[in-house]
């Protein structure tokens, strides 16, 4: 009698498998980045050599345990992430748990308002565009979504910083609150260092005006990088679901032309983008390094980039590999819901 292992239904065996790939692909990431960061050496001579003497150097390494073995070193390293622990910087001597919690919600509320702004700009440009085919309106959609693609993020956000902040003064150029609402702010109980919702606690009209002003520019300049994902998309997909049989019979029907693009295709045109947003995520958490750096965010690649420059090797372990898990969970969740919305996915 056949054993049957895994469940009948198709979107529980498929999430079942999707979940049980989480674990090499973390495990492979977690792999690679420790052993290139000991490529270069061992962390405490690369971010001290030259500042101790010889016997300093040595009773450092051998107090943080960088005089073992490097196959121990790495069970010990995988010991820690098991619970929780991600190191300790070798700089600051601060936990990089403690890192991830105060500099990582700046991160997520930055890809937040980016993905707003992404939604916002490239999910209605991408429906007039293929509503608009091949006429002026399409083509300079199309131009528009290559360029804002195509332009580094920094370039894009050094230009706005001189439009909109040093030119017009309409809006903040760097930080993510005025330093009067950040000192109020991070007095506030409970706090989640996610300003905007700091902001709403706190119950500051201004304070939250002041919060989404300086979220403005690093918003679109990182929201545009993908927006421009968006409308191409977008654009495709709506162009092929106006030609399947059933958007065919509901024209026959008499159904008009802007009912039958919001009733029967836009839906499915949507779906691919759920798909590539995954994607995104990580793509947007890299481009997060260099908006946080333009914007003097405090976000995770903000703090990441002055790791670097000390060459803090633990603290950039640490931080990349939470960078990894974020992303292989958010694909995971990106699947879950692609599943939930696409039934064909599932087989």
């Amino acid at each position: 009698m056949a054993v049957t292992v895994l469940p009948r239904s198709p979107l529980v065996r498929y999430l079942l498998v999707r979940l049980a790939l989480i674990v090499p692909t973390v495990l492979i990431l977690v792999t690679v980045v420790f052993f290139f960061m000991r490529v270069i050496g061992d962390p405490i001579t690369a971010s001290q050599g030259g500042r101790l003497s010889a016997a300093d150097l040595a009773e450092r390494k051998a107090e943080a345990g960088f005089d073992r073995p490097i196959l121990a070193q790495y069970w010990d390293y995988l010991s820690g992430l098991v619970r929780g622990d991600f190191g300790t910087a070798l700089t600051d001597h601060r936990a990089i748990s403690e890192v991830l919690v105060t500099n990582g919600a700046a991160t997520l509320e930055l890809v937040a308002w980016a993905l707003l702004v992404a939604f916002a700009v490239g999910v209605p440009l991408g429906r007039i565009a293929a509503r608009y085919r091949d006429r002026l309106p399409d083509v300079s959609i199309r131009i528009f979504a290559v360029l804002v693609y195509a332009a580094p993020v920094f370039f894009v956000g050094l230009l706005l910083k001189l439009l909109f902040s040093a030119t017009l003064g309409w809006l903040p150029s760097s930080g993510r609150a005025s330093p009067t609402a950040e000192i109020a702010l991070n007095n506030v109980t409970p706090k989640t260092n996610i300003m905007i919702v700091d902001a709403i606690l706190y119950g500051d009209p201004g304070f939250i005006l002041d919060v989404l002003k300086h979220a403005v520019l690093p918003a679109v300049a990182l929201g545009l990088l993908t927006a421009g994902v968006f409308i191409r998309l977008i654009r495709i997909n709506l162009l092929e679901t106006m030609r399947t049989d059933y958007v065919t019979a509901a024209r026959a029907r008499g159904v008009s032309e802007r009912r039958v693009v919001r009733q029967h295709a836009f839906r499915n045109a949507l779906v691919p983008v759920v798909t590539v947003m995954g994607m995104q995520i990580a793509m947007m958490l890299g481009g997060a390094i260099l908006t946080e750096t333009t914007f003097e965010w405090q976000g995770l690649g903000y703090t990441l980039s002055k790791y670097l420059l000390a060459r803090d090797f633990v603290a950039v372990q640490g931080i990349v590999t939470a960078i990894a898990v974020v992303v292989a969970v958010s694909s995971f969740l990106i699947d879950v819901i692609n599943a939930l919305v696409d039934p064909r996915v599932r087989y």
